[in-house]
């Protein structure tokens, strides 16, 4: 029996039967497919749309991150000039002449001793011979109790001009009429400990003195 031997109303059930074979057959071939796909993408652009909310979250916060970030940086610079990490003998020295000049006394002599290294940084200690007007001796101890850097001072001995020895200095001077005390002292400077010592000349060798060319 063929399609056309089937009476009008068979002939249409016949019809629906097939669209409907036809449309199951399309929706779990192309159209299942493309929803499957529709659906992926759908919570792919949910989760980016999630993670941008995240992200706008933290944009207030940003502020103070960066705030934080640079008030980081400048204890860092506090740091590195309290305890500076560059072993340069010679900026020591010129940092410690200098008040000297501005107190008004003379430092005449200096020695490098050995180099003591702990676990963050390094103490570098130095004997040291200076000269001058009573008064004009504290105020240069004065100045270096404030300085920025950290400078200890030990095993100070004061004696007159008169009597240098008494403050075991290692060489008498010719001394202006203005001068009254001759002081002796070990002032002892720290670095960072990451870095070699440097070789800034004669001074920078434990052990070895140098004058301070006055």
């Amino acid at each position: 029996m063929n399609f056309n031997e089937l009476s009008g109303l068979k002939q249409w059930g016949a019809v629906l039967a097939g669209g409907a074979i036809v449309t199951a057959a399309l929706y779990f071939t192309v159209f299942k497919s493309q929803s499957d796909k529709n659906a992926a993408a759908q919570h792919a652009v949910q989760d980016k749309v999630r993670e941008n909310n995240e992200l706008e979250s933290y944009r207030p916060k940003l502020k103070d991150m960066e705030r934080q970030l640079a008030n980081l940086k400048q204890q860092l610079e506090i740091e590195r000039r309290i305890v500076p990490d560059d072993q340069k003998v010679d900026g020591f020295i010129e940092l410690l002449d200098g008040e000297a000049q501005k107190a008004g006394v003379e430092l005449r002599r200096y020695l490098a001793k050995p180099v003591a290294t702990k676990e963050y940084y390094s103490e570098i200690p130095f004997d040291l011979e200076m000269d001058g007007p009573y008064y004009s001796m504290l105020n240069f101890f004065d100045r270096v109790g404030k300085l920025e850097r950290i400078v200890n001072v030990s095993g100070l001995l004061v004696s007159s001009t008169k009597n240098p020895s008494g403050a075991k200095a290692k060489h008498s001077y010719q001394y202006a009429p203005n001068e009254s005390v001759v002081a002796t002292f070990t002032a002892t400077t720290f670095f960072s400990h990451d870095l070699e010592p440097a070789g800034a000349g004669p001074a920078s060798k434990p052990g070895t003195a140098a004058a301070a060319g006055k």
